[in-house]
């Protein structure tokens, strides 16, 4: 087998090759042609001696911390003005307190029930997450959720985080009267298998 045979045997990979070797070259020397623009930027010695030998100035200069700085002495009025922010801080104290007067009272939440809590993710929408949110309120009794007015489902939504409106949207208090009742087949016909 000569050279010529096996050229004609490969002649499709010697033309690939070919190929790839003129691209890489085209590559490699049409990039060489254009000079690359360096900008000068100035430095420290472009100055001078100068700035040069203050730099060594402060690398020889002893260390910040045995600088001894002269005592602080008052100025004598200091006494006087001493008091004006403890007024301050007590109008404004007062201020606060008469604001929390006026404020009307949030509804609190209705306070847990003597014996063991409810298993609240009976109720659709309430997983362990917030069982435990719930739970943090003082919220453990289906009795709870299903005393619950639209005044208390406002005040729960900011407690809730990610999870607020969730109770109005699955109907919460719905749900705990029928399983406070123990309406078993009420509820399944409403809102599914328990």
């Amino acid at each position: 087998m000569t050279i010529t045979d096996v050229i004609q045997a490969n002649w499709l990979i010697f033309v690939a090759a070919l190929l790839v070797a003129v691209l890489v070259a085209w590559w490699l020397f049409g990039r060489g042609g254009k000079p690359q623009v360096r900008e000068r930027r100035p430095d420290v010695l472009d100055e001078g001696a100068a700035p040069a030998q203050r730099n060594q100035a402060l690398i020889d200069a002893p260390p910040a911390a045995a600088f001894q700085a002269p005592p602080i002495t008052p100025p004598p009025a200091a006494g006087v003005f001493a008091g004006i922010g403890e007024v301050i801080a007590h109008g404004a104290e007062e201020e606060v307190e008469a604001a929390q007067a006026q404020a009307p009272e949030e509804p609190q939440p209705v306070t847990p029930q003597a014996g063991e809590p409810d298993d609240l993710r009976r109720i659709k929408g309430i997983g362990p997450k917030l069982v435990t949110t719930l739970h943090a309120l003082g919220v453990t009794r289906y009795a709870q959720i299903a005393a619950w007015t639209d005044a208390d489902l406002d005040a729960l939504d900011p407690q809730l985080g990610a999870f607020a409106g969730r109770p109005r949207r699955d109907s919460w208090v719905e749900q705990a009267k029928l399983l406070e009742s123990g309406d078993t087949g009420g509820y399944e016909a409403r809102f599914g298998k328990l």
